[in-house]
């Protein structure tokens, strides 16, 4: 399934007149909801994903959001989740009839960047082929300023770590 969000706009993720804002420093990072916030996509990802287990006849879903070290979307919260699993809970068969209710997996929700890059290392992910940038170049190494690279930074550093990802910059600026 080709889902383009593009075809939404309104975010600095997903419109290409929208600039996506860079900082020096994590801790600049705003407390409001910022434009990078692309409207509804976890409701859209957890719907379709929805679908796809009620096809699969399991009520188990997991997905990724982080309410720690994250840049403040509201689709990432704790209140989100279980709002759309009671949701799910009354949109899919299997669970009105009693038969299966719908659970939201969170694994990482009350992790920091840190303890979620910690625990991949124990489970052996290779970093040095991942990304979490916002607005990468276009052989796709990091851009460093982006609110995603500034936390991943920062989550290396808390683990004494330096970011085996390749970066646009000399690393030297971005690398707190």
């Amino acid at each position: 399934m080709d889902v383009d969000l593009r075809q939404f706009g309104g975010s600095a993720l997903t419109a290409d007149e929208i600039d996506v804002p860079k900082r020096s420093t994590a801790e600049e990072i705003g407390d409001g909801i910022p434009i990078t916030y692309v409207p509804a996509r976890n409701t859209i990802f957890l719907s379709l994903a929805l679908a796809w287990a009620e096809t699969l006849d399991t009520g188990d879903i997991f997905i990724g959001v982080n309410a720690l070290d994250y840049s403040g979307y509201p689709d990432c919260r704790v209140e989100y989740i279980e709002a759309f699993e009671r949701m799910a809970n009354l949109a899919t068969k299997a669970a009105v009839e009693g038969r299966r209710p719908v659970k939201i997996h969170v694994p990482l929700i009350h992790l920091t960047k840190a303890q979620i890059i910690r625990r991949g290392l124990e489970l052996g992910v290779d970093y040095a082929v991942t990304s979490s940038c916002y607005d990468p170049a276009a052989d796709g190494t990091a851009c460093g300023g982006c609110d995603a690279c500034l936390l991943r930074l920062r989550g290396f550093g808390e683990n004494g770590l330096a970011d085996p990802a390749p970066y646009s910059n000399d690393g030297t600026s971005c690398r707190r």
